[in-house]
């Protein structure tokens, strides 16, 4: 089974989090909530309080196969300046596992540099954030294995495209599909 660690920390969009934990627990992946916070319940960007499975400290990211960073203010400022989640995810970038981060919280990933020449998306006005990048309109953007999404009307996609990298189309299919939402790559491809 795939393994996905989604960070949480105060002020979390809980669309964002919540919509792609939910997706790739439909498709089978193995989803833990990382509260950052020192915490298990984290307040979300709405006053949503949500409980983490995991403390950061007791998370055991051995087998990770992908990284997800929600947005959300100030949760992606949160998470831009925890020094361990930044230090992990260069780690599992070295690894080349799949990173992927929505709404402002590409800024995490711009901050460290590993969007330099590759085409990303966020929020609107957050571009300066994506040091290096080359912005897109596009909803979802995916560049080798850094996938960022503009916000929380894109989480279906986003999901759904995080769960294709990490399984195959076919199950990205059928939960889009029992979703009743378009799956973006299967959109493209009727095009």
């Amino acid at each position: 089974m795939k393994n996905v660690f989604l960070f949480l920390a105060t002020g979390f969009e809980e669309i964002e989090a919540l919509g792609t934990t939910d997706i790739l627990r439909r498709g089978g992946v193995r989803v833990s909530t990382v509260s950052i916070m020192g915490e298990l319940q984290v307040m979300g960007a709405h006053n949503i309080p949500v409980v983490a499975d995991y403390l950061f400290e007791d998370a055991d990211f051995s087998a990770a196969d992908a990284l997800v960073l929600p947005g959300g203010i100030p949760g992606s400022n949160h998470l831009n300046t925890c020094t361990r989640l930044k230090e992990l995810v260069m780690q599992k970038y070295e690894e080349g596992k799949l990173l992927a981060a929505i709404c402002a919280g590409p800024m995490v990933l711009g901050g460290l540099g590993l969007l330099k020449g590759r085409k990303a998306t966020c929020f609107p006005y957050f571009e300066p954030t994506m040091v290096g990048a080359i912005p897109t309109e596009n909803g979802v953007e995916q560049d080798e294995n850094i996938i960022t999404c503009k916000g929380p009307g894109f989480v279906f996609d986003f999901g759904l495209t995080i769960l294709k990298n990490l399984k195959d189309e076919e199950i990205a299919e059928e939960v889009a599909a029992a979703l009743l939402v378009a799956n973006p790559e299967s959109s493209k491809a009727e095009s």
